[in-house]
């Protein structure tokens, strides 16, 4: 029954808004829509607010534990290079280097131990140290209790700050108090994923009704605290949500006809070697999708939102039909742009494994039907698919939004201005 109202709801709900664009649906239908769209708002919240909050917080047993990537390393700095030069692997000529480093962390913090990189196994880079240089190192004893140390890594977190502060800045120049909410956004999402997903799936439970959940915590937070307490956040949030419904059906769908697993990504074969872990790798697969095709629909949604008010304030006058139609001819050029960011993010992504197409010389049709390509040919179509949709279901909820929410009487103040800029509202 609950895949059936899945199923049903968004193709019901695409015909409506096809029919409002038409100008099949008169303006008393039309406020009948607007209607159910307020009940429907206030039923998903209250649902919400049952399901979602207690589950947000019932936390009843740690998550499994064990050896975390990078808990044997510690941090150690290049007190001096006792020996460099090239040396052949295998018919590999490459650089390789004697040092003396002194431990910055840990057990064995400050003492001074030597190392070698580069003269026993194939390097990665050609990188050379110089005294002061900060790398990852991994200590162990011998059974002779002698202590020894291998290279693990570089320290990049310099850089790296580098980078988030310069982000930071430009986004604080260009948007500033607009920015700094999107900022914090930002801020609760990444807690959203670290302190809720994460935990939660890595407990064993659905991945898909904890990305759902997931996925209304950080639409709520990145469109309120970014845009404010308005009717086009309003719009948007009622939009991603139809959306965000229709996506995870596409993706429960086609993730069941194509019989993937989960199991295309080499990461989830590390998963299942937790202690204690039981984790759903089809539900995690699909809970990426959802929470994947969040982040894209939030700027597609709320830039649909935002054209239609602005086409409503520049002329109050047009009605369902024209408003949906010129806001429509806005959305056709954005939705045709993002799908190819979209195609060409996860291009990107995947870059390594189409260089297999170039480079193979075996059966093609059976590397397309691989799960590991399937599962990204499935996950860039259904988050396409996704965007597709938002325009049109977007240009309709805002479009209702715009035209009859001065017929909610005495609960309009509540709802806050139309587009934050101070406005209070056309009359009609």
């Amino acid at each position: 029954m609950d895949r059936f109202l899945s199923l049903s709801l968004p193709g019901l709900f695409i015909s409506v808004l096809s029919l409002g664009a038409s100008g099949k649906i008169g303006g008393m239908k039309s406020l009948k829509i607007f209607w159910v769209l307020i009940v429907f708002a206030a039923v998903a919240l209250v649902v919400f607010g049952v399901w979602g909050i207690p589950y947000f917080f019932g936390f009843h047993q740690p998550a499994p534990s064990g050896t975390g990537f990078g808990s044997e390393t510690v941090r150690a700095q290049v007190d001096l290079v006792l020996e460099e030069g090239m040396v052949d692997l295998d018919g590999i000529l490459q650089p390789y280097q004697k040092l003396r480093v002194r431990v910055l962390e840990g057990e064995y913090e400050g003492i001074l131990i030597e190392l070698e990189y580069g003269r026993q196994q194939v390097r990665t880079d050609d990188t050379l140290f110089r005294p002061g240089d900060e790398i990852f190192i991994v200590l162990s004893l011998r059974p002779d209790n002698q202590l020894v140390a291998y290279f693990a890594d570089y320290v990049r977190w310099k850089p790296l700050l580098l980078l988030a502060v310069l982000f930071v800045f430009s986004i604080l120049v260009i948007s500033r108090w607009k920015g700094l909410r999107s900022l914090l956004a930002l801020a609760f999402s990444l807690l959203v994923i670290v302190r809720y997903v994460l935990p939660h799936i890595l407990l064993g439970e659905d991945p898909v009704q904890v990305s759902l959940i997931g996925a209304g915590l950080l639409l709520a937070a990145t469109l309120y605290l970014t845009y404010g307490w308005t009717l086009k956040t309003h719009a948007a949030v009622l939009s991603m949500l139809a959306v965000l419904v229709l996506t995870g059906t596409l993706a429960w769908l086609f993730v069941t006809l194509a019989h993937l697993s989960g199991y295309g990504d080499e990461n989830a074969m590390f998963l299942l070697q937790l202690p204690g872990a039981k984790i759903n790798l089809r539900g995690l697969l699909l809970g990426g999708m959802i929470i994947g095709a969040l982040g894209v629909l939030d700027d597609l949604v709320t830039t649909q939102a935002s054209a239609v008010f602005e086409l409503h304030a520049a002329n109050p006058s047009l009605g369902l039909p024209a408003l949906s139609r010129a806001a429509l001819r806005i959305g056709q050029d954005h939705v045709a742009a993002t799908v190819n960011t979209l195609v060409l993010a996860y291009a990107g992504a995947s870059l390594p494994m189409l260089l297999l197409f170039t480079v193979g010389s075996g059966n093609y049709f059976y590397l397309l039907n691989s799960s590991t390509v399937a599962e990204e040919i499935v996950r860039t179509l259904v988050g396409s698919l996704g965007l597709v949709a938002a325009v049109p279901i977007s240009t309709f909820v805002s479009a209702l939004l715009a035209l009859y929410a001065h017929r909610l009487g005495s609960l309009r103040p509540w709802l806050g201005p139309e587009t934050g800029r101070g406005e209070e509202g056309h009359s009609h």
